[in-house]
């Protein structure tokens, strides 16, 4: 058996537990991160011999999420965990960022980490861990890594940053920021904010980045006193006589095909270049090595015209965005639609309007059940000018689509103010940089065009570096070849007044806080200049939906009064969308959704509603139906289920010698509720509609009746479902 062993770190408010020894022994390293209740396990494992094809490193991360963590058993028919949630796909992606960068260069070998979750307490959050636990588990592997990561998450609330906040307090937070990064800078961050200024973002990297030292201290101590030796791999790399090989051949053609004015034309000259090349030093040196030494000498040069003198590959300054074009209202059926380009990055972005039953049902392992607003996004692949077989959403998808759908989040109406459920569709028509920030733009037309009225329009940017040494240049609006050949790609969106959405990954260890700076102000600016772009298309939410949209009407009632609009195994509220057309979700909290695309069909289901949950009002007048007679008088029903007493020197403006002179069975007529006693029982007057006569009028004559008429009316019961006298009260 082995040594178990535990360390332990500071992180924010919370003490972090790692240990190592216990489980997964044959792994090439093992631990379980706890803090709370809220315990992963985290493993990392390379293969013993390089890939023979590969020409880039094999890395995978995969996050098991089991449902025992918190105590829940799978839905579905097979009850067991499927195809992994949006979340899971998003934590193996978050924590892949921060790692890869570290490697050696040129490993071929597959690398496996595997994040488990075994418990969650849903209170301290998984993701962080499962990155802190990454980590440590490769600094006391075999694998060679120069890490340590440290991660953390800031929340902003009341002013005050909030560090490894729970999910509670992030429920006030304005800012959910996660940092990852070594002792010495951050490599990776993601962010949903409320609109935040870029000052408190800038204050929140630099002080979360102080915040998780402990976490690196732990980890470094962790390497010393359990680490194993680290391996000798066989690391990729192309020979100085390939280069120069390579470079004899194509040297003075690779600036022509770089000077295209086109994408298109670019990647042709350079495929050209690249099969010509191949053909003839294939047998002279392995294809990995040719193909690898081309494009370092392409990134050389473009990088060059860069740093030496500001010029890009189509011709920009590093300020200079690419022209842009914005449509909205394109598709007659859909209910909101918006096409926005730039440059040669095209997304048609579509918004569709639906109900609360429509939201998405999430079964993972966070604090949400289900979801209003969505947003996908579909990265076809004409959209690169290629072809492949079509696929399902894959982690690039699933991560572009969130990125987006954060952004836009804190502009949502409330579903008190806009009660639907509100799911978009990116499609990225053409690709030549950041689709993912082009989807927030279009996003932003599109709810415009479907009539949403977010509380502001949201645009959205991407920004590059290049560094070599001291020298620095950070890129507004990157295309495809500077994201591939620079070191970083930064997106950020937002709205005029701060952020609402950050995404920034490094290829470097890092870089300095002014660089950071400086890439933010540059945002900035672009970002306001992309939202003059799209209020010059469209200024607000359009005032009227679409004829295709359903209307929903919102409307409150009693949750007791829930079962008698459901009714009998559904069958009152399967009698309302028969006769209506209309959709209804009925909430636990007594909120009613009524949808249809006809105002009639919503109207009737409406009035429906109201009459199955209205309670009876002293002074109200109603149209009611005799139920039954009696020598005393008549039994009105005035709402569904429930009835009361017209008394026979009640029912008409002259004296009545007999009920049956004045009404019949089945009749309707119009009646004033004069009496609720306290059991419930209700006293109707039709003399009283005729005279004009109030409440209190009505009923002091129906008094003085009473007492000088003998016995007067016997006591009466509200009917029962099946005809007969039920409870003494109104049947609901």
């Amino acid at each position: 058996m082995n040594t178990v062993r535990s360390f332990e770190a500071t992180l924010g408010d919370s003490k972090i537990v790692v240990e190592t020894g216990r489980l997964a022994g044959q792994a090439g390293g093992a631990v379980t991160v706890r803090c709370g209740d809220t315990v992963i396990l985290a493993t990392a494992t390379a293969a013993q011999q390089p890939r023979a094809d590969a020409s880039f490193f094999p890395l995978a991360v995969d996050y098991e999420e089991r449902l025992y963590a918190a105590g829940k058993i799978p839905g579905g028919f097979f009850k067991r965990e499927g195809r992994p949630t949006e979340e899971a796909t998003l934590l193996c992606r978050l924590v892949d960022r921060p790692l890869r960068p570290l490697f050696p260069k040129g490993i071929l070998n597959d690398v496996q980490i595997m994040i488990t979750a075994l418990s969650t307490d849903q209170e301290n959050y998984l993701d962080i861990l499962a990155i802190i636990g990454a980590s440590a588990a490769l600094m006391i592997s075999d694998i060679p890594f120069n890490g340590p990561v440290g991660a953390i998450r800031v929340g902003y609330a009341d002013g005050k940053l909030l560090f490894n906040p729970t999910t509670s307090q992030m429920l006030t937070s304005a800012l959910n920021l996660r940092i990852a990064g070594t002792a010495d800078s951050v490599i990776m961050v993601e962010a949903g904010a409320n609109e935040v200024p870029e000052e408190v973002i800038l204050q929140a990297l630099e002080e979360g980045q102080r915040a998780f030292q402990d976490v690196i201290r732990m980890q470094e101590t962790m390497r010393s006193e359990v680490g194993k030796p680290k391996r000798e791999l066989s690391l990729f790399k192309v020979s100085t006589e390939a280069k120069q090989a390579v470079l004899g051949k194509v040297g003075d053609r690779v600036p022509a095909a770089l000077a295209a004015t086109t994408k298109e034309q670019r990647n042709h000259m350079l495929n050209e270049l690249r099969t010509e090349v191949v053909t003839q030093l294939g047998d002279t040196f392995p294809l990995p090595e040719i193909t690898t030494a081309l494009d370092d000498f392409v990134k050389s040069l473009v990088r060059a015209a860069i740093l030496d003198r500001g010029y890009r590959p189509d011709g920009r300054d590093l300020k200079t965005i690419r022209p842009i074009s914005c449509e909205v209202g394109l598709l007659p059926r859909t209910h909101g639609s918006g096409l926005f380009t730039r440059g040669e990055t095209q997304v048609l972005t579509i918004a569709t309007l639906g109900t609360s039953s429509d939201s998405q049902i999430i079964d993972g392992l966070g604090t949400e059940d289900t979801k209003r607003y969505m947003h996908h996004y579909n990265f076809p692949p004409y959209s690169t000018g290629e072809t492949s077989r079509p696929r399902s959403p894959g982690r690039r998808e699933i991560g572009h689509g969130a990125l987006a759908e954060r952004a836009l989040v804190p502009m949502i109406p409330a579903q008190g103010q806009f009660p639907y459920t509100i799911r978009l569709v990116s499609e990225v028509l053409s690709s030549n940089g950041s689709t993912s920030m082009a989807s927030v733009c279009a996003s932003t037309l599109a709810l415009l065009d479907a009539g949403v009225p977010i509380k502001s329009p949201v645009a959205g940017i991407a920004m590059g570096l290049i560094k070599e040494g001291e020298r620095v240049a950070v890129l507004t609006d990157i295309q495809g070849m500077e994201d591939f050949l620079g070191d970083m790609d930064f997106k950020v969106a937002g709205t005029a007044n701060g952020v609402t959405a950050l995404q920034m990954d490094l290829k470097i260890k890092g870089i300095a806080p002014d660089v950071m700076r400086t890439a933010l102000a540059q945002a900035k600016e672009a970002r306001l200049f992309v939202l003059d772009k799209i209020l010059g298309t469209i200024q607000s939410a359009r005032p009227e939906l679409s004829p295709f949209a359903p209307r929903i009407t919102l409307i409150k009632i009693d949750p007791q009064k829930i079962g008698a609009v459901i009714g009998p195994g559904g069958k009152m509220i399967r009698k309302i969308i028969e006769e209506t057309g209309a959709k209804i979700d009925v909430e636990d909290d007594g909120t009613v959704f009524v949808a249809s695309t006809e105002k009639e069909g919503s109207d009737k289901a409406v009035a429906m509603i109201r009459l199955l949950t209205e309670v009876p009002e002293i002074g109200k007048t109603y149209v009611g139906k005799v139920v039954r007679i009696t020598d005393f008088g008549a039994f009105v029903e005035i709402l569904p289920g429930t009835d009361g007493l017209v008394h026979i020197s009640q029912l008409a403006d002259f004296r009545v010698g007999k009920v049956e002179d004045v009404v019949k069975l089945g009749d309707e007529i119009m009646v004033m509720i004069i009496d609720i006693d306290s059991d419930g029982k209700i006293r109707l007057s039709r003399s009283a509609v005729l005279e004009g006569l109030t409440a209190e009028q009505a009923r002091e004559r129906d008094q003085r009746n009473r007492s000088s008429g003998g016995s007067g009316p016997r006591p009466f019961r509200p009917r029962s479902s099946d005809g007969g006298r039920g409870d003494s009260r109104p049947r609901r």
